[in-house]
């Protein structure tokens, strides 16, 4: 039975498609990025972020993406906040945790009728359209001839689904240390709720 979801949303550049740790990807849609190695699907949902690999390898390809990897500010993760909390509103989704990182986003989610696909694509598009009506878009000065701007997100998202009341536990407790492991202030969001 699953009691929830733990998302992981990656900002443009974070996480890229042939990390040599691994991705979620089975195709590189930048062709500067091939020369840097095939997609490196992995199906495990075991976290591989400390896994050993060839760092500068992986920071050269991170230099041939066409714009600068995203690094959110504090201002931009209130607004991604505010996002979200605006998708949780129009969908009923309970969001248990939250942790909004330079370089991406963990969120632990309530069980839901809507699939993690819809999910995620929600979440990400209120939070980029918070971003713009606040005028914080990471990419606001890098706008397309058709007047759109480019996501500030990685196209995939990373979704282990949590089928216990332990592993729903330590999700939580994982989400709300994370910016403290990270070197940031504790968090606190209004779009969190408590679980049952």
């Amino acid at each position: 039975m699953v009691l929830g979801y733990h998302f992981i949303f990656s900002a443009y550049g974070f996480w890229l498609p042939n990390d040599p740790r691994g991705s979620w990807s089975d195709t590189i849609r930048v062709y500067d990025l091939l020369q840097f190695g095939p997609a490196t699907k992995v199906s495990t949902n075991q976290y591989v972020a400390h896994a050993p690999h060839d760092r500068a390898l992986r920071l050269k390809a991170k230099e041939a993406l066409r714009y600068n990897p995203v690094r959110f500010t504090g201002l931009q993760a209130r607004a991604i906040a505010r996002g979200f909390g605006i998708a949780a509103d129009e969908a009923g989704y309970k969001i248990f945790a939250l942790a909004i990182l330079p370089d991406h986003a963990h969120a632990v989610l309530g069980p839901h009728h809507h699939d993690v696909d819809h999910i995620a694509a929600h979440m990400k598009a209120k939070a980029t359209v918070q971003l713009n009506s606040e005028g914080l878009h990471p990419f606001a000065n890098h706008s397309r001839a058709d007047g759109t701007l480019p996501s500030p997100w990685a196209r995939n998202y990373w979704c282990p689904f949590i089928d216990s009341v332990d592993y729903l536990s330590e999700a939580i407790r994982y989400v709300e240390n994370n910016p403290i492991r990270c070197g940031l202030k504790a968090q606190t969001w209004n779009c969190v709720v408590k679980p049952n």
